[in-house]
């Protein structure tokens, strides 16, 4: 009797999962033959909880992620930093003090920590940064700083933006690069009046604008394009006949954070009259580096946890984050804080987890860049491999809902949509998932995807 019973439980879990398989394969088939997917790839892969397969519609298939690319740098991330890795950004001088005069330089350095001056982030505002480093040059007795402010922005390389990174992003906060000395997320704000620039949230420094913009329609179609180092920046397309506040990327933070320290030594009576130096500028024009000085240092600040900062990476697809992250492993695991060294780690790093080399080709740690390719398997691999590590509620946390209700990470991108996440059923059954699609012409691709993903309910 007892041998019945568990027979007929398996034959029912059987027939469960068939008719799963075939409703998938339904609506799989509708999208793919709907009018807007003509000519578009999709990539399709369902497991359950235990990693056995479900329904797969091309699942091998390597296609450009977007954001969904982020589940694999934040899981890299969590297991080869640990949930607890902090950033630090210090302050030290050259030189000596005598009767609160500083005879040298103000240093100020960082390993690229992408949160200072973040907003998201209670207790690490930009005045809270602020108000803490004036209080350790009070504290240190300095009321005078007689050389140069020099920003240290040399832990990592020289290369700011991944390559491949398409010209029409990286001047838009989304597409901003990554310095050894972050500041503000590298992001500033214009407010505008229709075509017309009102200001800015922040006084951007040395930059030189060209407003090409319109008035029309009644949502953001605006495009601002600039570049790491450059003094000129230029703002086209159009925007409603309304205020607005738009976002861009910051040319160069460090320059920026200079300049704020700056205004913060004068507002806190410490006087300074010298020039603002970063170690970038320096290579730029062929000088030696001026060497951070260690012995120095009297001032030391924190980033939050990584954990914290990978869930504002899931959660709001931060690609300033993603892009540290990479440049931080392979700082940390290789000796290089480049991007290549990063995304080489990756690859190993997830090979060594039993993906198919072949299934993952990374080009970023964002997912900004069309040159990743990665099927939909790999990514069902991934979130398999992540949900038994004992970092995986700090990763899960950072999962958005989404329009459909169900949570998972989405990726957006020109003719690329994806999500990619875990699901538990109306009935119990727990589902792991991952959906591509590229060259998808209608205009409501999510839409389109959650007809199918609506199965899984």
């Amino acid at each position: 009797m007892k041998s019945t019973f568990s027979a007929l439980i398996l034959s029912s879990q059987l027939f469960l999962a068939q008719n799963i398989a075939q409703k998938l394969d339904a609506a799989t088939k509708d999208l793919v033959n709907s009018a807007p997917a003509y000519s578009a790839n999709l990539s399709f892969y369902v497991a359950d909880e235990g990693g056995n397969f479900v329904y797969e519609y091309q699942g091998n298939k390597g296609l450009s992620t977007a954001s969904t690319q982020k589940i694999f740098t934040a899981a890299t991330a969590l297991e080869a930093l640990g949930k607890n890795y902090q950033w630090t950004t210090t302050a030290s001088h050259s030189g000596n003090i005598s009767d609160g005069n500083l005879n040298g330089n103000l240093f100020i350095s960082s390993n690229g920590d992408p949160t200072l001056g973040s907003w998201r982030y209670e207790g690490y505002k930009p005045e809270n940064f602020r108000d803490k480093l004036i209080a350790a040059l009070k504290t240190k007795g300095i009321s005078k700083i007689s050389g140069d402010l020099v920003i240290d922005d040399s832990y990592f390389d020289f290369q700011t933006v991944p390559g491949g990174w398409p010209w029409d992003d990286m001047g838009n906060y989304y597409g901003a690069g990554v310095w050894s000395v972050n500041w503000r997320e590298n992001q500033f704000d214009i407010h505008t009046s229709g075509k017309d620039i009102k200001n800015f949230n922040i006084e951007l420094q040395n930059v030189k604008w060209v407003n090409d913009l319109k008035t029309a329609g009644s949502s953001d179609q605006s495009l601002i394009f600039t570049a790491p180092h450059s003094e000129v920046a230029h703002i086209t397309g159009t925007l409603p006949a309304k205020n607005m506040t738009v976002s861009g990327a910051t040319p160069n933070p460090p320059v920026q954070l200079g300049a704020e320290i700056k205004k913060w030594l004068k507002d806190s009576g410490i006087a300074f009259n010298g020039k603002i130096i970063t170690a970038s500028a320096q290579r730029i024009n062929g000088e030696s580096v001026a060497q951070y000085p260690k012995n120095n240092t009297f001032f030391e600040y924190k980033s939050p946890t990584l954990d914290k900062v990978v869930y504002w990476f899931l959660k709001k697809s931060v690609n300033l984050y993603g892009e540290t992250l990479v440049k931080t492993i392979g700082k940390e695991k290789k000796g290089e804080g480049s991007f290549k060294a990063g995304v080489s780690y990756m690859q190993d790093f997830w090979r060594g987890k039993g993906i198919n080399q072949y299934m993952i080709n990374f080009a970023d740690g964002s997912g900004l860049s069309p040159q990743n390719y990665v099927s939909a398997r790999a990514e069902v691999q991934a979130l398999l491999w992540a949900r038994k590590q004992p970092w995986f509620n700090e990763f899960f946390e950072g999962f958005p809902t989404q329009g459909n209700q169900m949570v998972m990470k989405s990726g957006t991108m020109r003719d690329t949509k994806s999500f990619a996440g875990y699901h538990t059923s109306s009935s119990g059954k727990k589902y792991v998932f991952s959906i591509i699609i590229n060259n998808y012409q209608g205009s409501d691709v999510s839409s389109a995807l959650y007809k199918v993903l609506n199965v899984l309910k």
